[in-house]
């Protein structure tokens, strides 16, 4: 009986080797690389402090924006499949890179979620922070966000 349990594993281990090793000719989906800066650009319609655009940059916007920076594991599959699905979800909640286009309704709801998101730790996401050391915020980082996402979420109310 375990000559039998050991041949067992010996084929599904062969197996799930055979089947990585296929899977990386699959090929990977496009990489979301745009350097160039747009009118829309969030850092374009709005007045953005440096300590937040660098805060931004650092931990958001691989996901929300139209230039991520890829990992060495990017390449390896089923790794590029999983980081193209949250950069593509997340560009559809949120693009820094095309928010000038949103309405100002929308824009004001990005506000409120960016602050509430951050204060309740949801973003950056878990996994995210796992494998990216700068993105995890500090209290500082975090309140210096949700201050300014709020003061710039009252200047669109105020410009109505």
């Amino acid at each position: 009986m375990n000559f039998i349990l050991k041949t067992i594993w010996k084929r599904i281990v062969l197996f799930a080797v055979i089947a990585f090793a296929l899977i990386q000719f699959i090929p990977k989906p496009k990489r979301n690389s745009d350097d160039t800066i747009s009118e829309a650009s969030f850092n374009t319609v709005y007045v953005v402090p440096d300590t937040i655009m660098h805060v931004l940059k650092t931990a958001c916007y691989d996901c929300h924006s139209n230039n991520t920076r890829y990992p060495w594991y990017s390449n390896i599959q089923p790794v590029a499949w999983y980081l193209n699905r949250h950069i593509v979800n997340g560009k559809e909640e949120l693009n820094f890179d095309e928010f000038g286009r949103y309405s100002r309704r929308r824009q004001q709801s990005k506000f409120k979620a960016i602050a509430s998101q951050i204060e309740d730790n949801e973003m950056p996401l878990s996994s995210y922070r796992l494998l990216h050391r700068e993105a995890r915020l500090t209290k500082d980082e975090k309140r210096l966000l949700i201050t300014w996402a709020k003061s710039s979420l009252d200047n669109i109310d105020s410009k109505k």
